[in-house]
C-alpha cells in the first residue's frame, strides 16, 4: 500500500515520553456506506533545550475517504483533523488542519495512506488529550475520542522517551519534519504485526545520564521483549549493551520477530548503574499474529512427568476439565495446541503438555501454581456460572482469573435508562498498568451472564462506543458517529467509569 505524507510546518524543534498506541474507526457513511478507518499513536519526548514536547502519528487508510470531484473533474478526498491537548480546564495546545489527497483521475485507485505527523510543546502535567476527526465531503458528525497521558520529565533524573514504532528509515543529508539523528523516519501507527510483518524496529532516546552518572561514565541499556502471558523475558528476544552517560543517547534498533509466536507483548526498554541499580525504564504493547509458530507434540517430549503432580492426573475426563480450565490465562498458540490436543485424547501428551504449561509459569512451585489457580477457577465457576456455561468461560471469569480480582466494581443493576452493567477498576496490573477498567453488560436481565464490551487494557476488545451500547435498552437508533452519550436521567455510566466506586 502507498503512503501519502501530508505534513505541516512543525512548531518547534526537539524531542518526548509516551506509551499508547490506539485504533479507532468512525461512523457509516450515507452516500457510499464507508468506514472511516483511521489509526493514532503518539508518542512523548524531551528536549535539553526546548523543555517536553509530544509527536502524534495518524494514519488514515485513503480506501474509505469519501472523495468528490473538482472544477477540473478529479476527485478531491479531505480529512479534518482537530487536537486538543487539557491540562484540567485549560486548553494547552490546539491545532486544526485538513488533510487532503492528491487529485486523481477517478476513486477506483486510491490505495494509499494519509500519512500526518505533528509535533506539539506540552509543559510537565496531566493531560486529556481530544482528536476530532471528520470526512469533509460527507455529511456526518466528527467522531470524537479522549485519552489521558502525563509528561513527566526531569531536567536532571535520567528518564526514557516513549518508543516509537518504525515503518522505514533512511538516512538523510539535510534535516526535514521527519528528520531523527540523520534519518527520515516514517512511523509504524499501529501496535499490531501481521504473519507477513517480521521486522519490529523501534526508536527511543535517553535523557540526563550526563547528569546522574557524570560525563562519559558507563551505563548498562537493555532492550527486550516480555510475553504478557508470561509476564518475563522470551529468552531469544533480550539485548544488553554498555553505553557512555550524555545529555540524549538514542536507542534506534530492531528485532527480526519471524520465529516469535502469536500473542501479546511487551517492548521493554531500562537502563541500569554499573552497581545494576535501575535507573529508567518504559514499555509499548504490541501484538503479534504469526500461525506458522505452534506448539508441537515432539516439543514435550523432553518433559520428565515420572512423579509429578501432572503425572499423577490420570482420568482423561478430568485432564480435558483441566485442560481447559486453561484457556482464560492461555496465550494464543497455547489456545490453538490446546484445541487440538483436546480432540486427539492423548493422555500422556496432555500430561506433558499441562505440566509444561506450569512449569513455564513457574519453574521452581509448578503444581503450587497450579493449585493457586484451581482455586480461583473454583471461585469463578461459583460468582459467574449460568444455566449453559461455566463461570470460566464468561467473560468476568476470564478477566478475573487473567487479572485477578479488581480492586472495585460499580454495580449498576436497575438504572432506568440502561441494561444491567458492571465496571471492574484494577489500581495495578501486574505488567504494571494503572488505573484500568472493564466494563460487562448483560441484555439478558433475568441470566448471570454478562459480556465485556469495553477495557482500556492493553489487548483487550476496546469500544469506546460502549455507553452507546447499554443506553440502547431505551434508545436503539443512536447516531454511531457519537463517540460518547451523555448520561440520562438516574444514569451513573460515566461518573463509576471516571471514578469507580
Amino acid at each position: 500500500m502507498k503512503n501519502m505524507i501530508s505534513l505541516k510546518t512543525i512548531q518547534f524543534a526537539g524531542r518526548c515520553t509516551a506509551i499508547f498506541a490506539i485504533a479507532f474507526l468512525s461512523g457509516i457513511y450515507c452516500l457510499q456506506a464507508k468506514t472511516l478507518k483511521a489509526y493514532l499513536s503518539y508518542s512523548t519526548f524531551y528536549s535539553p533545550t526546548e523543555g517536553p514536547y509530544i509527536e502524534t502519528y495518524l494514519s488514515i487508510a485513503g480506501s474509505t475517504v469519501h472523495y468528490i470531484a473538482d472544477q477540473n473533474n478529479q476527485f478531491i478526498g479531505q480529512v479534518q483533523v482537530i487536537l486538543i491537548f487539557r491540562s484540567g480546564d485549560e486548553i494547552v495546545n490546539f491545532d486544526k488542519y485538513t488533510l487532503q489527497s492528491p487529485p486523481a483521475e477517478d476513486t477506483i485507485n486510491n490505495n494509499f495512506n494519509f500519512l500526518d505527523q505533528q509535533r506539539y510543546k506540552l509543559p510537565n502535567g496531566k493531560y486529556t488529550f481530544e482528536i476530532q476527526i471528520s470526512d469533509m465531503n460527507s455529511g456526518n458528525k466528527p467522531y470524537i475520542h479522549t485519552e489521558m497521558f502525563e509528561m513527566d520529565y526531569s531536567s536532571a533524573n535520567v528518564a526514557i522517551s516513549g518508543i516509537q514504532y518504525i515503518e522505514s528509515a533512511v538516512p538523510v543529508q539535510s534535516a526535514g519534519p521527519l528528520t531523527k539523528n540523520g534519518y527520515d523516519i516514517v512511523t509504524y501507527v499501529s501496535d499490531f504485526f501481521p504473519e507477513n510483518s517480521n521486522k519490529l524496529t523501534f526508536y527511543a532516546e535517553i535523557y540526563n545520564t550526563d547528569k546522574a552518572l557524570g560525563p562519559d561514565e558507563k551505563f548498562l541499556l537493555s532492550y527486550f521483549i516480555q510475553n504478557m502471558d508470561l509476564n518475563k523475558p522470551v529468552n531469544e528476544y533480550v539485548r544488553y549493551k554498555k553505553e557512555s552517560a550524555a545529555p540524549v543517547s538514542v536507542v534506534f534498533s530492531e528485532f527480526d520477530i519471524t520465529g516469535l509466536k502469536s500473542g501479546n507483548y511487551f517492548l521493554i526498554i531500562e537502563t541500569r548503574n554499573k552497581e545494576n541499580i535501575l535507573l529508567s525504564s518504559c514499555k509499548r504493547f504490541f501484538q503479534r499474529s504469526n500461525p506458522r509458530m505452534q506448539i508441537k507434540p515432539e516439543d514435550l517430549e523432553k518433559m520428565d512427568i515420572a512423579g509429578t503432580f501432572a503425572g499423577r492426573i490420570t482420568g482423561i475426563d478430568t485432564l480435558h476439565q483441566f485442560v481447559a480450565f486453561l484457556e482464560p490465562i492461555s496465550s494464543e498458540h497455547e489456545k490453538y495446541f490446546a484445541a487440538t490436543l483436546m480432540k486427539s485424547n492423548d493422555k500422556e501428551v496432555m500430561q506433558r503438555y499441562f505440566y509444561k504449561f506450569w512449569y513455564d509459569r513457574d519453574e521452581d512451585k509448578p503444581e503450587l501454581a497450579w493449585l493457586h489457580y484451581l482455586n480461583e477457577v473454583n471461585k469463578v465457576n461459583l460468582a459467574y456460572s449460568t444455566q449453559i456455561s461455566k463461570g470460566f468461560e464468561s467473560d468476568r471469569g476470564r478477566v478475573y482469573l487473567k487479572y485477578g480480582p479488581p480492586n472495585a466494581i460499580s454495580e449498576s443493576y436497575n438504572e432506568p435508562a440502561t441494561y444491567p452493567y458492571e465496571i471492574w477498576h484494577y489500581y495495578t496490573l501486574k505488567d504494571g498498568q494503572r488505573n484500568k477498567k472493564f466494563v460487562f453488560y448483560t441484555k439478558d436481565i433475568v441470566t448471570n451472564d454478562f459480556v465485556q464490551i469495553h477495557s482500556d487494557v492493553s489487548g483487550e476488545l476496546s469500544n469506546y462506543r460502549w455507553q452507546q451500547a447499554i443506553y440502547s435498552r431505551v434508545d436503539a437508533g443512536f447516531n454511531i458517529d457519537e463517540g460518547v452519550s451523555d448520561d440520562t436521567w438516574g444514569g451513573n455510566s460515566k461518573k463509576y467509569f471516571d471514578i469507580p466506586r
